[in-house]
């Protein structure tokens, strides 16, 4: 049972931006949160406070001073939210700039072997993976996910790795499917047989979801998208362990040799993290009332999944007295009616009527959700399943249970 009672998504949600209107359509319910999670309200502000300033790090003056103290207390921040004790956070251009850049130097770095990665995958570490595996003379090898769950276990990559394996990458959490993947399941069968391989996982669909445990996966790299947890567009957010900080990467002669950042970052973007932790603080002391900082982290993990939980449920097996997709004749549910892994999200298709028309239909009728291809983004889900599109519905703790009704109520017309 949710910990978010009708009152505190009421406080919930009046942290967040354009919460129930966007600013050109009008009124409308979010269920896009996959393609950008709502922005908060304190982000929107510490962006514009940034913006003003003329300093830069690294200067001996006030300004600059305070520039270094809000990047050192976001990056102490992100330990707490994503329980690092080790390795080292920096920024970059997007998560998907990030993931290239951690490949491309685990690859050049590890010599001839296997760089093992699923089907399941977002192109973004897929596309570097055969990229840089093909120049350092290594072989790129994608393990099948399961369609019929649209996730992978850890199973599946203790069959098919090898001895030989330098580089993997797991995917947290499939942008198409909404399954999430058991990170340390995946790495433990991965150092089994292969103890040296640099492990990446991508954390970018996750990340909004709640409960990141990093000293708990034994990996090497980790990203994520900060605007589709919470934040904004314009930076990403990578964690990399001690080992591969390590590893010869570029940099700037003479400069620091751990330094993995490239030029001048945004101070802005550091600090919108800690707006990010200072509200997910705030949630896990609403739900559980620790006075430990991690401890609120984790609950409030917890209370965004449960709350996630009962919305996806209300989508498919109904709310009140409607109906939901897995009532509907019409509907196909990619992953399955009754799936333990997924988070947030709910993909489908409605026979005899065309995605998009059904995506049209319901932003016509106030609800945006988003249209999936089979494109390079998502044919690897959708080519298996014989189907050229689907419309992913993409939900967040700040949705609720009405929103899903009106959701429901343009649903049952459509799929009539």
């Amino acid at each position: 049972m949710s910990k978010i009672t009708a009152e505190l998504l009421s406080e919930i949600r009046s942290r967040f931006a354009q919460v129930e209107d966007c600013p050109v359509q009008g009124p409308r319910v979010f269920f896009e949160n996959a393609g950008g999670a709502l922005t908060l309200e304190s982000v929107v502000a510490t962006s514009m406070k940034y913006a003003a300033i003329p300093d830069n790090q690294g200067r001996d003056n006030p300004g600059s001073h305070e520039l270094v103290r809000v990047i050192q207390k976001a990056k102490e921040d992100m330990r707490v939210l994503m329980n690092a004790s080790s390795g080292q956070f920096f920024v970059g251009e997007s998560g998907t700039e990030l993931l290239f850049r951690l490949i491309m130097n685990a690859c050049l770095g590890t010599g001839a072997g296997i760089v093992l990665g699923s089907t399941l995958e977002h192109p973004a570490t897929r596309s570097a993976c055969a990229r840089w595996s093909k120049i350092a003379g290594q072989e790129h090898v994608l393990i099948p996910h399961d369609d019929a769950t649209g996730t992978i276990a850890a199973d599946a990559y203790a069959k098919a790795v090898t001895p030989d394996v330098k580089v993997a990458t797991i995917l947290h959490t499939s942008p198409v499917t909404g399954m999430g993947v058991d990170v340390a399941a995946v790495a433990q069968a991965i150092r089994a047989v292969a103890p040296e391989a640099i492990i990446i996982a991508d954390g970018i669909q996750h990340a909004a979801h709640g409960r990141i445990d990093i000293d708990a996966y034994d990996i090497d790299g980790y990203v994520i998208s900060p605007y589709k947890m919470f934040s904004r567009h314009g930076y990403g957010l990578a964690w990399i362990s001690d080992r591969l900080t390590a590893f010869p990467h570029d940099a700037l002669i003479g400069g620091p040799s751990d330094n993995w950042e490239m030029g001048t970052r945004d101070t802005g973007a550091y600090a919108t993290l800690s707006d990010v932790v200072s509200y997910l603080d705030w949630l896990g002391r609403e739900v559980s009332g620790s006075s430990d900082a991690r401890d609120r982290i984790v609950a409030a993990g917890e209370a965004i999944h449960d709350q996630e939980r009962t919305l996806t449920e209300a989508m498919i097996k109904g709310t009140g007295n409607l109906a939901g997709l897995g009532d509907m004749p019409k509907v196909t549910i990619i992953g399955g009616t009754d799936n333990p892994a997924r988070e947030g999200l709910v993909s489908f298709w409605v026979e005899g009527v065309p995605s998009a028309d059904v995506v049209a239909k319901l932003n016509a009728n106030g609800v945006r959700t988003h249209l999936r291809k089979a494109d390079h983004y998502s044919g690897n889900i959708l080519e298996p399943l014989k189907r050229d599109s689907c419309i992913r519905v993409s939900m967040c703790h700040y949705n609720s249970t009405q929103e899903v009704a009106q959701f429901l109520t343009i649903m049952r017309e459509i799929a009539a």
